[in-house]
């Protein structure tokens, strides 16, 4: 099945419990202009979601996508986004192959489908190659491994390790996550101003050589139940210190990712997606979209 073009048709899909909208620009009557973006995803006024995942052209991948912000920015990457986008391909019918490439502003994803039945069971994504560089994540100052840096947020100090899977990430290794107010320090950490394009917050309590727990505070959407991206940054700074192996299970409030860090530090990520529903957008909301970007 593929959306009927001129229609507003949407797909919603959650991975572990972080939500997006799946849509094809072409099948919609209005303009994604960031006011529209933000209406859709306000859980009260709109769909809601933690983000809308679009169908775009590349001239890289075998497909593209372009990630959009709960608050009308971009992402350059999302891994539980591509673990959403590629169930969709899927089950919607532009691909019929379990293995296919992903274009996005973060770099090409390969992704390999498990079918149980027929049916996508999991996903194996190729994430990227995660890197401790500043001036690749970036962050501010000179030219650096950003590695158990000390930074202040607010009335604490914090050791931090800065890492880019293709989006940026801070990552505060803590001893017990019980202690930590997510809501005060991620935004902090998030608009700090050593991270110029802000960054995600991950804050991540080691329980066992294969085995690391995570909250997050996701880069303009605040906390979210699962980050693909998320949990592939903190087990690569986690393996850059020496606290795992390179294969992990990290898991965060909304379910578990398995992690596997390469020597290269190329970072794959298997994890699953659901679909919550399908249908197409009612016209008083359209009416409302419309206004605040005109018609396509």
């Amino acid at each position: 099945m593929t959306a009927p073009a001129g229609r507003n048709w949407i797909i919603k899909s959650h991975a572990l419990g972080n939500d997006y909208i799946v849509v094809d620009p072409a099948a919609l009557t209005f303009r994604l202009t960031p006011p529209a973006i933000r209406l859709i995803c306000d859980r009260h006024l709109g769909v809601g979601s933690d983000g809308i995942l679009a169908l775009v052209p590349s001239t890289r991948g075998d497909f593209g996508l372009r990630v959009y912000n709960p608050d009308g920015s971009e992402a350059e990457k999302s891994g539980n986004g591509l673990r959403i986008f590629s169930k969709f391909l899927y089950d919607h019918g532009h691909v019929s192959t379990p293995v296919f490439t992903v274009d996005t502003p973060g770099g090409v994803a390969a992704i390999e489908l498990h079918l149980v039945d027929g049916r996508v069971d999991q996903m194996t994504v190729d994430v990227g190659r995660a890197t401790f560089m500043s001036t690749e994540i970036p962050v501010a100052g000179p030219p650096r491994e950003v590695v158990d840096e000390v930074i202040v947020a607010g009335d604490q100090a914090l050791e931090i390790t800065a890492v880019s899977v293709g989006n940026p990430h801070c990552v505060v290794f803590v001893p017990d996550l019980s202690l930590i107010n997510l809501h005060q320090l991620g935004p902090l950490l998030e608009t700090h101003p050593m991270f110029p394009n802000r960054t995600n917050v991950q804050f991540a309590q080691v329980v066992s050589r294969d085995r690391v727990q995570i909250l997050i505070w996701e880069r303009g959407a605040g906390e979210t139940m699962a980050s693909g991206t998320s949990a592939s940054a903190v087990a690569a700074a986690s393996v850059r210190e020496g606290m795992v192996d390179r294969s992990v299970v990290v898991s965060a409030p909304g379910g578990d990712l398995r992690i596997t860090v390469g020597e290269d530090w190329s970072v794959r990520m298997t994890g699953p997606a659901s679909e919550v529903y399908a249908g197409t957008l009612s016209n008083d909301l359209v009416r409302a979209l419309t206004g605040m970007g005109g018609t396509r």
